[in-house]
């Protein structure tokens, strides 16, 4: 398997992970979206809780230059440790939720 179609399943894996943890009886849906054309991988909540419109990004990752950036986690878990889990390289994770200026004192990809 070549590392674009790792990194592309290693997204994947950690987005159903997380897609589990919303309670079976609730109205709302966690729902992925894998666009493997453009390499954009969410997980967003969509809904009604109480009369109230529930529509929210909860994990955004992107593949750019053969690296995985993390967009976004709205989750109290650390995602750049469990891609490294599953084989990622820090040197091919970008925390892009963190200003370029602010990357360069991790030990993750500037870039």
């Amino acid at each position: 398997m070549d590392k674009l179609e790792q990194y592309r399943d290693c997204i994947k894996q950690i987005l159903k992970k997380y897609q589990q943890y919303t309670k079976a009886d609730s109205a709302i849906e966690a729902q992925t979206v894998f666009d493997t054309e453009h390499d954009h991988y969410q997980l967003v909540y969509v809904g009604w809780e109480n009369q109230r419109r529930v529509y929210g990004c909860v994990l955004h990752l992107d593949i750019k230059n053969q690296k995985i950036w993390i967009q976004h986690n709205g989750t109290e878990a650390n995602i750049a440790d469990e891609l490294i889990d599953l084989g990622v390289s820090k040197t091919d994770i970008v925390l892009g939720f963190h200003s370029p200026y602010k990357r360069q004192f991790t030990d993750f990809a500037v870039s």
